[in-house]
């Protein structure tokens, strides 16, 4: 066998192996390759960093495990940047109910990373059916929607919602989503209410929403690992999205090589042949 017909059958055991070590090296000790922050997610970051401590944003965390890779870095990011500007946060999860989980899970992570209180610097609402319903409930009270917590307290006895009844209270609010409960929030919320509405989806669907930052609908966008890795980048920051973007780039670069690798091993060996031919 000549050396280009080895360059066009490598073991693809061989490829698996490394591949996955391209991944793994980076997980265990990321690179922090550079990253560069695209104008719709410094947008969001710019909005959320512009408000004063006790200002209080809405963050519904619309996703479930099946999109937690690429939605869960972004939901700790914002919430570690509002936490940190000593902003209030209220929590909620509308789109499916197995989504609670994962909301409490990023919410019980960045208030033990910044000692903050349960009902003093966050609330968790929890989930309720109809979206649309709810979201046009919140929209007059929150109290029509949520009377109690996720935990059960009543929302008279929460001191984070003394003087907070509805959007026109609230700065912002911001859907993390693997679905399109997005529309619902841009046509209910934002639509209906007015309130600024800010956005982070999986990568896939990222295309999808352009048109809402176009047209004013949206503050900002987060899409895919990469938003997320860069808002870690403008929080100093650098988390689960940033290890999983060094990951993702040295295992694309060595695909690229393999696939140049191959295509010389063909073209010399086509080149060979037909040098042999004659």
């Amino acid at each position: 066998m000549n050396i280009y017909e080895k360059m066009m059958s490598i073991d693809r055991r061989i490829l698996f192996i490394l591949i996955a070590v391209s991944v793994i090296i980076p997980l265990l000790k990321p690179l922090l390759l550079p990253i560069n922050v695209t104008k719709e997610v410094r947008h969001l970051y710019e909005f959320i960093d512009s408000l004063k401590p006790g200002e209080a944003i809405l963050l519904s965390l619309d996703y479930d495990p099946s999109t937690m890779a690429e939605c869960h870095p972004m939901a700790l990011g914002i919430l570690r940047h509002c936490f940190g500007k000593g902003i209030k946060v209220m929590v909620t999860s509308l789109a499916r109910p197995e989504g609670l989980g994962t909301a409490e899970m990023a919410l019980t992570q960045a208030a033990r990373e910044y000692e903050k209180k349960n009902g003093e610097d966050y609330v968790f609402l929890g989930y309720k059916p109809a979206p649309g319903a709810v979201m046009l409930s919140m929209g007059e009270n929150f109290r029509l929607a949520f009377p109690n917590d996720y935990y059960g307290t009543s929302m008279e006895d929460i001191p984070m919602m003394r003087g907070i009844k509805n959007y026109k209270d609230l700065k912002i609010v911001i859907t993390i989503s693997g679905s399109g409960i997005i529309d619902t929030w841009v046509i209910y919320a934002g639509g209906r209410y007015g309130v600024p509405i800010g956005a982070g989806v999986t990568a896939v669907m990222a295309t999808d929403y352009y048109k809402y930052l176009q047209s004013g609908q949206l503050v900002g966008l987060l899409g895919g690992l990469k938003g997320a890795a860069e808002y870690e980048k403008l929080i100093r920051h650098p988390d689960m999205a940033t290890k999983g973007m060094d990951g993702q780039n040295m295992a694309h670069l060595l695909i690229v090589f393999f696939i140049v690798i191959g295509n010389i091993g063909y073209i010399l060996g086509k080149r060979a042949k037909s040098t042999k031919g004659k």
